[in-house]
């Protein structure tokens, strides 16, 4: 059975993409079609804040886009030497909150120790962040895109926790969405299940999804990397079959394992009783 993995690919240099590799365990097909575009803003803004490590109390990333802004900045010598000279020391004295492992990674990447990376998403981030830092502590600083939800930075205000944001990136449809996507219905047909890995995938993606399944999309079994890309999809009307336990491809593989086999088990009914 074919999965529709809507996301980019993992970069080619760290082989395979791990959520195609682990579906393909459960002996389902998965392809990946790039959805966003991100347009990095901001970066002379921020890496004068990271020169700055006394003024904060650390670092908050739910994005590894907001990781993709710093090493862009850090490409430039006298920024990088910078950086290993002395900021990355500096910054490791203080906590680096994130969310989920691939944010973590890319975190250790730039040299820094993450926490929270199990917290799974923004609002169990908020209650660890809560959980660690006190009203009157420095403020964290929170490098993020223009679509933020606000969630993180309000449970934070709530508990009197200071936080400066900077917009970083912006978010747009990837140029060649609509032809990919007519290219993948045209060629694969309609896939057993379709996955969002983002609220912006559901707004740039479900039209363009609907026109192209027709009456078939009651037979997609559509699933979410997690809670607040489900909460988007539920918002747009899609039934989610599946939210992924914690944004990684061993419990996303897992969750839709268990729904294509849910499906399968009540056509096997449903068959077995028309034939009788």
């Amino acid at each position: 059975m074919k999965v529709l993995l809507l996301k980019d690919p993992k970069d080619k240099d760290s082989g395979p993409d791990p959520y195609v590799k682990e579906l393909g365990l459960y002996g389902l097909e998965a392809t990946l079609i790039p959805v966003l575009s991100f347009e990095f803003v901001s970066l002379e803004s921020l890496f004068e804040k990271l020169s700055h490590p006394e003024s904060y109390g650390g670092l908050v990333f739910t994005s590894p886009r907001a990781l993709e802004a710093i090493k862009i900045c850090l490409r430039e010598n006298s920024k990088s030497e910078a950086w290993s000279k002395s900021l990355k020391q500096r910054w490791n004295t203080k906590p680096a909150y994130v969310v989920g492992k691939a944010t973590a990674s890319l975190v250790e990447e730039i040299g820094l120790s993450p926490q929270g990376e199990k917290t799974g998403n923004a609002e169990k981030l908020a209650e660890y962040i809560c959980s660690r830092e006190k009203g009157n502590s420095s403020c964290l600083l929170f490098p993020c895109g223009a679509l933020k939800r606000e969630v993180l930075p309000t449970a934070l205000k709530e508990k009197g926790i200071p936080l400066e944001s900077l917009t970083v990136y912006q978010t747009t449809e990837h140029t060649n969405l609509q032809e990919s996507l007519s290219s993948y219905f045209s060629q694969q047909g309609i896939p057993a299940s379709i996955v969002f890995f983002s609220p912006s995938g559901v707004k740039f993606c479900l039209q363009h999804i609907q026109k192209l399944s027709g009456d078939f999309i009651n037979h997609v079994k559509f699933a979410a990397i997690g809670p607040t890309t489900a909460e988007a999809m539920e918002a747009a009307g899609i039934p989610v079959s599946c939210t992924a336990e914690s944004p990684t491809p061993q419990d996303l593989a897992a969750g839709i394992q268990k729904a294509l086999r849910l499906q399968n088990c009540v056509c096997s009914k449903n068959t077995a009783h028309i034939s009788s």
